[in-house]
């Protein structure tokens, strides 16, 4: 399996708004204190942002904030926000796969191991990764005192 140098990003990233849900981030800074590419993560958090996983706000004040709380957002939200299907054989999703003859049993394997790989993506959540200082700090429901932000 691979894991994608766009969901790792976009997973570290997440983890920096995580961890500052008072005030928005920007792409320098999350690009700084990660050691990402600045023009790289532009282009991950645009897509994050399109799958709700982060809100945005232009202006001196404007920066990113998560779409909703650490605890609600899986690192499989993450993957398919930024990858699109978790795995993939040559580039086609496995769910029509078929192969003749003695191969023919080769693609329940292949979605048996996208289905746990799921699975553990599916029950880790941002919360789950934070440090316990910082998990400590946020409470589920904090971020409805920053629900006006667009």
């Amino acid at each position: 399996m691979h894991i994608s140098a766009k969901a790792d990003y976009a997973t570290r990233a997440l983890l920096e708004l995580a961890c500052e849900p008072a005030r928005p981030l920007t792409c320098e800074a999350i690009a700084s204190s990660q050691q990402i590419p600045f023009r790289f993560l532009k282009s991950v958090v645009g897509e994050l942002r399109r799958a709700g996983l982060v809100r945005s706000q232009r202006g001196c004040e404007g920066g990113y904030w998560l779409g909703r709380p650490a605890d609600e957002i899986t690192l499989l939200d993450v993957a398919r926000a930024v990858d699109g299907e978790l795995i993939t054989l040559r580039s086609e999703p496995l769910a029509a796969l078929d192969y003749p003859g003695p191969a023919s049993g080769l693609p329940g394997v292949w979605r048996r191991i996208e289905a746990e790989a799921a699975a553990v993506l599916g029950g880790t959540t941002l919360a789950t990764l934070l440090p316990p200082a910082t998990k400590d700090e946020h409470a589920p429901g904090e971020h409805l005192t920053r629900q006006g932000a667009a």
